[in-house]
């Protein structure tokens, strides 16, 4: 898969994450349990909810290091164009140069 394809399926995996994190947080008490169930209930919320977020972080990781690999490559080829722009410019002005010299040696 190219760097578009996994940058796209990265960002929909944090899409993902980020939606499921919203869902764990309608942490409110149930009035019928006692204070202990809710204590426990709340301890395993939050576990979930680190969960997520360590997932969430994760993919981020991966996310950020595919558009840094894309950048880098994107600075490369503007490098390379550079210096195809510097090649042509070159061969352009040794052409009017040699133009100029074959008119004037002609009169």
């Amino acid at each position: 898969m190219g760097t578009g394809g996994i940058i796209y399926e990265l960002r929909k995996q944090i899409q993902k994450i980020t939606t499921e994190l919203k869902n764990l947080d309608s942490s409110s008490d149930i009035p019928e349990l006692i204070k202990s169930a809710n204590l426990l209930r709340s301890n395993e919320h939050l576990v979930e909810v680190n969960l997520k977020m360590s997932e969430l972080i994760s993919t981020y990781k991966d996310y950020s290091k595919e558009l840094e690999q894309m950048l880098a490559t994107v600075f490369d080829i503007q490098q390379d164009l550079k210096e195809i722009l510097k090649t042509q410019t070159s061969l352009i002005s040794e052409q009017k140069k040699s133009k100029t010299k074959k008119k004037s040696s002609k009169k």
